[in-house]
C-alpha cells in the first residue's frame, strides 16, 4: 500500500480522533449515562475514521478527517453536567 498522507493531515486525523475521545468527566452517576453514551457514539466514529485510513480509504485521510468532525458535531459533549460544573447550571 502505497502511502501519500502528509505528515499535517495525520496530526489533523489524531486531533480529531482526541477531540472525539477527550469529553469532559460526568459531575455525577446519573450524568455517567449520558456522558457514556456520548463517549461510546463519538468513540464509533473514531474506529471508523482510523479503520478507513488504515485500510487507504480512496477518499484519502483529509475526507475521512472531515467526515470524522462532522460525525462528531452531531454527537457533542452536551446533555450532562460536566465535572466540576456548579449544581444550580446544566449543560445544554
Amino acid at each position: 500500500m502505497q502511502d501519500l498522507t502528509q505528515p499535517d493531515d495525520v496530526r489533523d486525523l489524531l486531533a480529531a480522533v482526541l477531540e472525539a475521545l477527550d469529553i469532559p468527566h460526568p459531575a455525577t452517576v446519573g450524568d455517567g449515562e449520558v456522558h457514556d453514551r456520548l463517549l461510546a457514539d463519538r468513540a464509533m466514529h473514531a474506529v471508523i475514521a482510523l479503520r478507513s485510513t488504515l485500510d487507504g480509504h480512496p477518499l484519502g485521510i483529509e475526507w475521512t478527517t472531515q467526515y470524522l468532525r462532522e460525525r462528531l458535531a452531531e454527537h457533542p459533549p452536551t446533555g450532562y453536567r460536566h465535572h466540576g460544573t456548579p449544581r444550580t447550571e446544566a449543560t445544554p
